[in-house]
C-alpha cells in the first residue's frame, strides 16, 4: 500500500453467540534464476514471459479461464539457484506492491506456512492455498489463520484455489459470498457428508456437486471467519485512508487546506460517509427494516478536541461503525401436512 497521512483501524465487536487492487492476484512461483514482479493483463502476455509448461502459467490459466476473471494479474518468481532468496527475504517487499489475493505455485505445507505466517502479520492481504493432504491441513488448521484460505482437493496440479480466486475475486468487495461458485476446469470431489464435514472441520473448503451444480463447498478461511468479511473490511479500511488522503491531496492542489475547525471535520466525516455508503451499496453493510443503513460516524467538532492534538495538526478522534451484513448459507424450512 502507498505512503498514507491517514491511520484506519476497525474493531471487530461480535454479539455473543453471533479497487483497484482489492480484486487483483499475485502470482508467487520459483525458477533458477527468478523473475522481478510484474503485471500482466491477459495470457497472451504471459506467455511471452513464461512459457504453457511452467507452473506460473497455469496458475494465470486458471485465473483467467473463470467467469469473472481478474482485469490484470501479477507474477513473481522466487529465485532457488545460485544465492537463493529466501520467502522471509522475499515476502516484505511484496507487500509494498498492488495486489490482494495471495497464489503460490507451491504446495510445501512449510512454504505454506511461512506465506501465511507473512499474510497474517501484515493484516492487509489474503493467500489463498491448495493441498491434497489432509495432515497438512491439521497442520494448517492449528495455526489458526484468518487471512489464510484452503481449497482441498485431491487434483491439484490445476490449481484449483487460483479458478476460485478468477471466479470471485474480482467482483466488488462485499457483493458476494464465496460459497457456491462453480469453476471451470476444476472436477468436483466424489465424496460424502462425513467427508466434508471432516474437512471443513480441518479449516478447509473444498469443491462438490450440490443439488446437480458443482460449487466450492463453504467461504471461509483456516479460522472459520468468512472470507468476504475479511475482504469487505481490508476495502473498507484502505478505502477510508484513499478517501481522506485525497482529501488532503487536492486541498494542497488547489493551494488551499483543510482547516481544523468544524468545517474541515465536516469535510472528513464527510469522506468517511461516502466510503460507508459505497460498502452499503455493495452489500457489505446491512440495513434496517426501512432500508436504512447502519452505519455510523462520530466526528467531535474542534472544541472537544485536545489542545495539544490541534496544536499538532492532528485529528484523532473520528469514528465510525457499521453492521456487517453477511449472507445466507444454509436455511432451515418447516412444512405442516393438513387433512381439509
Amino acid at each position: 500500500m502507498s505512503i498514507s497521512d491517514v491511520t484506519v483501524t476497525i474493531s471487530v465487536q461480535k454479539p455473543t453467540p453471533i479497487l483497484g487492487g482489492f480484486g487483483k492476484p499475485l502470482i508467487l512461483g520459483a525458477s533458477a534464476a527468478g523473475k522481478d514482479f510484474k503485471n500482466y493483463a491477459d495470457l497472451d502476455a504471459v506467455r511471452a514471459d513464461y512459457a504453457a509448461s511452467t507452473e506460473e502459467y497455469k496458475v494465470a490459466f486458471a485465473l483467467f479461464a473463470q467467469e469473472n476473471p481478474p482485469a490484470e494479474v501479477a507474477i513473481v518468481s522466487r529465485k532457488t539457484g545460485t544465492t537463493p532468496v529466501t520467502l522471509e527475504d522475499m515476502l516484505p517487499s511484496l507487500f509494498l506492491k498492488d495486489w490482494h489475493f495471495l497464489l503460490t505455485t507451491s504446495t510445501a505445507v512449510a512454504d505454506l506456512i511461512a506465506i501465511g505466517d507473512a499474510v497474517e502479520a501484515n493484516k492487509t492481504r489474503q493467500f489463498f492455498a491448495r493441498t491434497s493432504s489432509k495432515e497438512d491441513l491439521a497442520t494448517i488448521k492449528a495455526k489458526g489463520y484468518v487471512r489464510t484460505e484452503v481449497l482441498y482437493h485431491t487434483t491439484v496440479t490445476n490449481y484449483p484455489e487460483a479458478s476460485w480466486v478468477g471466479a470471485v475475486g474480482s467482483l466488488p468487495p462485499g457483493s458476494v459470498t464465496w460459497k457456491g461458485w462453480t469453476l471451470v476446469g476444476i472436477a468436483p470431489m466424489d465424496i460424502d457428508t462425513t467427508e466434508l464435514n471432516a474437512i471443513h472441520g480441518l479449516g478447509a473448503n473444498t469443491y462438490v456437486t450440490r443439488a446437480g451444480t458443482n460449487v466450492t463447498s463453504d467461504g471461509r478461511a483456516v479460522s472459520g471467519e468468512f472470507i468476504d468479511f475479511v475482504h469487505s473490511q481490508d476495502y473498507i479500511v484502505y478505502s477510508i485512508q484513499f478517501a481522506v488522503q485525497d482529501l488532503f491531496n487536492q486541498a494542497q492542489a488547489m493551494k488551499s487546506k483543510i482547516p481544523y475547525d468544524n468545517r474541515g471535520i465536516a469535510q472528513i466525516e464527510s469522506a468517511v460517509r461516502t466510503v460507508l455508503q459505497r460498502a452499503f451499496l455493495n452489500g457489505m453493510i446491512a440495513a434496517n427494516e426501512n432500508g436504512v443503513p447502519l452505519y455510523n460516524t462520530t466526528f467531535p467538532p474542534r472544541s472537544q478536541v485536545d489542545p495539544a492534538q490541534i496544536a499538532a495538526r492532528n485529528y484523532p478522534d473520528g469514528q465510525f461503525d457499521f453492521v456487517i451484513a453477511g449472507a445466507v448459507h444454509t436455511a432451515v424450512i418447516r412444512g405442516t401436512i393438513k387433512f381439509a
